[in-house]
């Protein structure tokens, strides 16, 4: 048994221990047929980004669900990896060549792509340690990357695959569009917000006609691509102009009015510009009258040759001008303001523009099906179960997913286009000749697939699938997926398709969403306002125990929390105070093996019982996803019933001079801290296994040990509610005598007037050292002369203690009258402020309303002031 030093130093000892469970290989997901496996795939982090809260509260919440399985006998493998991330570290490694005066295109693709890989290369591990730094006890040796070969061949067979069931296809159709990405986004991958807009209302005349039509936009530079107006079939007011057609104002061209059934007659005019390019209800529309469909934003969203005179100006610039050039034309009805939804880029918030383009995509339909009934028949259940709605909604109305992305960084698309006859050879090995004409001259596409493409598959391309490997025999479907809510749609959707069609099995049997991690203030840490946390420097200050601890605590399953440093702090003192009391019971140790005594004393009975209870609802708190209801039952545990009641109450035994009682005490002591230690370890896995390694132990690893359940060999319930009754006595005389400032040294007489005299009887001893009381009186009747005594009540007992034994009337009657007038005092003051409309009309509001606050408080200490007195008295 070594000494532990006399302050818990973290940084002294997280690393030392980490390696210490790296070299016994503990963290290894072993196949055992013996064995039920359990699986996790942790949400593959950004390769080149850095380790953030939302990083720290996902893996600590993966790492203490992976800890307790390991110690419950499962055979535990949690796979880590990093995401190649398209769109983000392109955008980043443009950003460090911009630096040096390069663009990408003055490289060239591959020259490119070749700085993108030194890149991830420097940086990809930064995250890779960071995560070790935490404390995560992933199994390294099978650390994956989302293009690493595995993965590359796992993304190749996909796509082919759907690809020749049809479930991939290329087509011209409306996307999202960044202009500041330069690529197309997935439905997923545009957030929307409300805006303050406007409704324009232009008329648009009816050809060879003083008639005329009037449609709203609030997008007007669009109109420049319109291609027919639509009004409902059962409009009277316009069934006349179906089959005819209007003037496009500015561009001069000749479009036909079309019947639809979806305009809504009641809305606006009833009529609709067409604009099939630009907008995805239109797009639909267009199709089915054959609409003609005119491009007329580019890449960058400026107006491209299709937009006439306009041509070359930005969408905003071209905005103004087609408004005032409307107005010109007295073609402009009126302007109105208005509030609508816009989309969003959701890597760099530049407003997406609708519009067609050539892209890949997967047919969402028949994937989806399957999707939505593994979950609604509780093949996978959602933790909180309230997600559950949400993702049905979105699966019963997902779009077709556009995978193509006009990036260079990512899985290149394994299509080839034949310049000869035209057809599109789509293969698992890169073609030489088209597989129809057998032309040499085919040329491969040059866009990537979207990052969540390979990400939906790694539930089971981490195992090896394409091929039938032993780990995905085994370890396949997962266990549990952790991630946020903000991602259901992004990967928790898509994995769950993929999964199905490729493996048939769902990818995983729970899904556990958790929430966001606010600043102090409810806010989303964002770099913006400048309040992000580094946990990495939280980890420096306090130990990455105290974090972890402070994220499970304040989080429950799908809500969001708040970060509070203080509370980091308030962790690293529960740290404290766990190695003190481990300091304390070993510099009282004499035994060396960890067994429990034959005799057990009522307070030794009663520690075993709570503990027991402890484990039993620890254990159930698991199984429902409650972890930090856990942590928390834990905390309690620990500070109160054994450090603050426990080990007191044993101090009798181990300081008195009955060898057998000192040893007695010992062993309780020594048991009960060990298995707390094993309850607590996946929550603050350092600190535990440092101090186990110093106890008096048998096996190798605390983290290897088997995780302690309820067993009827320790349930005492009896003698733990007898054991409360007495504490609660205890409670209540203490808390009166703190209201009354008694110190320790009095010890007045107790008498306890309850019904259960022979349970007080029986605890006598810690009455009198727990109460301070000095002589104890248990009887079943009240005392006839009630005056002069101060009562306490509980539910089982009553107790008085005589005044004048507590403290000395006249000093006492003294100091209350004097903290009386100062308290009058001070009221006067505060109440003067309040009273005064200069202060209350100049000074800031948190000022006023913490002086209100004040006098709030002093009048309720002049209450209790003058019933203290009024007892004396």
């Amino acid at each position: 048994m070594k000494e532990l030093p006399k302050t818990y130093d973290p940084k002294a000892v997280e690393s030392k221990i980490y390696d210490m469970w790296l070299k016994g290989g503990y963290f290894k997901g072993r196949i055992d047929p013996e064995k039920e496996p359990f699986t996790i795939v942790i949400p593959p982090p950004n390769v080149t980004g850095q380790l953030h809260l939302g990083h720290a509260f996902d893996e600590t919440l993966q790492d203490v669900l992976i800890r307790v399985k390991r110690m419950q006998g499962y055979s535990a493998l949690w796979i880590p990896g990093t995401d190649h991330a398209g769109i983000a570290t392109q955008i980043k490694v443009e950003e460090y060549l911009r630096e040096q005066g390069i663009s990408r295109h003055d490289l060239g693709r591959e020259k490119f792509l070749e700085k993108v890989w030194e890149w991830k290369n420097q940086y990809g591990d930064r995250i890779v340690e960071q995560l070790k730094t935490l404390g995560s006890s992933c199994d390294w040796d099978r650390l994956r990357f989302t293009m690493d070969e595995g993965c590359s061949r796992a993304v190749r067979e996909v796509f082919v695959s759907l690809y020749e069931k049809g479930l991939i296809y290329k087509g011209n159709r409306i996307i999202n569009w960044c202009p500041d990405c330069r690529t197309a986004l997935s439905d997923a991958e545009v957030e929307h917000e409300d805006h303050s807009g406007y409704f324009w209302h232009i008329k648009y005349f009816v050809k060879d006609s003083d008639e005329y039509v009037v449609v709203a936009t609030t997008r007007p530079e669009t109109m420049l691509g319109d291609s027919g107006v639509a009004v409902h079939p059962e409009d009277e007011r316009y069934k006349h102009l179906i089959g005819k057609t209007v003037i496009l104002p500015l561009m001069n061209r000749e479009i036909p009015v079309i019947a639809d059934e979806y305009v809504d007659k009641d809305l606006g005019t009833g009529c609709v510009k067409m604009t099939p390019c630009h907008d995805p209800n239109d797009f639909e529309i267009g199709l089915r009258h054959n609409l003609e469909q005119i491009l007329v934003l580019d890449e960058d969203a400026k107006i491209n040759e299709n937009g006439g005179k306009y041509e070359g100006l930005d969408r905003y610039e071209a905005r103004k001008q087609v408004v005032k050039d409307l107005e010109e034309l007295g073609q402009l009805v009126k302007i109105e303001p208005n509030s609508h939804s816009v989309g969003t880029c959701y890597r760099c918030d530049t407003i997406v523009e609708p519009l067609t383009s050539p892209q890949w995509f997967v047919k969402m339909e028949p994937l989806a099906k399957e999707a939505l009934e593994v979950v609604r028949d509780g093949r996978i259940s959602f933790v909180p179960d309230r997600f559950v709605k949400i993702y049905t909604n979105w699966m019963e109305n997902a779009h077709d997913w556009c995978i193509s992305r006009q990036l260079w960084w990512g899985h290149q698309i394994p299509a080839w286009y034949c310049s000869d006859c035209g057809h599109i050879t789509v293969s698992r090995e890169d073609p030489d000749k088209c597989e129809k004409c057998a032309s040499s001259g085919i040329t491969r596409d040059e866009d990537v697939l979207d990052t969540w493409f390979s990400s939906a598959l790694w539930p089971f391309s981490t195992l090896g699938w394409p091929d039938k490997t032993p780990d995905l025999d085994y370890f396949y479907p997962t266990s549990v997926l952790v991630t946020g809510y903000d991602i259901i749609f992004f990967w928790v959707a898509r994995m769950i398709f993929s999964g199905l069609e490729h493996m048939k099995e769902v990818p995983f049997r729970t899904v556990l969403f958790h929430g966001l991690i606010r600043d102090d203030k409810g806010r989303k840490m964002s770099k913006s306002l400048g309040n992000g946390v580094d946990p990495i420097e939280v980890i420096d200050t306090y130990g990455a125990d105290a974090l972890r601890f402070n994220i499970i605590t304040g989080n429950s399953p799908g809500n969001d929390m708040r970060y509070y440093d203080e509370r980091c702090e308030a962790m690293r003192n529960f740290a404290n105070k766990i190695w003190n009391a481990s300091r304390f019971v070993m510099m009282n140790l004499t035994i060396d093996k960890n067994e429990l005594p034959e005799k057990l004393e009522l307070e030794d009975r009663w520690i075993l019982s709570k503990f027991n209870n402890l484990a039993k609802e620890v254990n159930e708190n698991f199984d429902k996803f409650e972890l930090g209801i856990a942590a928390n039952k834990i905390y309690d545990f620990i500070w109160d019933s054994y450090c603050d009641w426990y080990i007191e109450l044993t101090k009798p035994r181990l300081n008195g001079e009955d060898e057998a009682a000192k040893i007695s005490a010992q062993k309780v002591l020594l048991y009960v801290l060990t298995e707390t230690l094993k309850l607590l370890h996946p929550f603050m896995p350092f600190i535990t296994e440092e101090i186990w390694q110093a106890l008096p132990h048998e096996g190798e690893a605390l983290m290897i040990e088997k995780y302690p359940e309820f067993s009827e060999d320790i349930s005492f319930p009896e003698d733990e509610a007898s054991f409360e009754i007495i504490m609660n006595a205890v409670r209540a005389v203490r808390a009166r005598r703190a209201e009354m400032n008694v110190p320790p040294s009095k010890k007045p007489h107790l008498t306890i007037v309850t019904e259960k005299r022979d349970l007080f009887e029986a605890g006598l001893i810690y009455l009198s050292k727990l109460a301070f009381a000095g002589k104890v009186t248990i009887t079943d009747a009240a005392p006839e002369n009630m005056e002069g005594l101060v009562g306490v009540v509980t539910n089982d007992a009553k107790l008085y203690m005589p005044l004048a034994e507590l403290v000395d009337l006249q000093k006492e009657r003294e100091r209350i009258e004097k903290e009386l007038k100062t308290a009058v005092q001070n009221l006067s003051r505060t109440k003067g402020k309040l009273s005064n409309q200069g202060f209350i009309s100049k000074a800031p509001e948190s000022v006023v309303a913490a002086e209100r606050e004040r006098a709030e408080k002093l009048q309720a200490l002049i209450k209790n002031l003058e019933d203290s007195l009024k007892a004396l008295n």
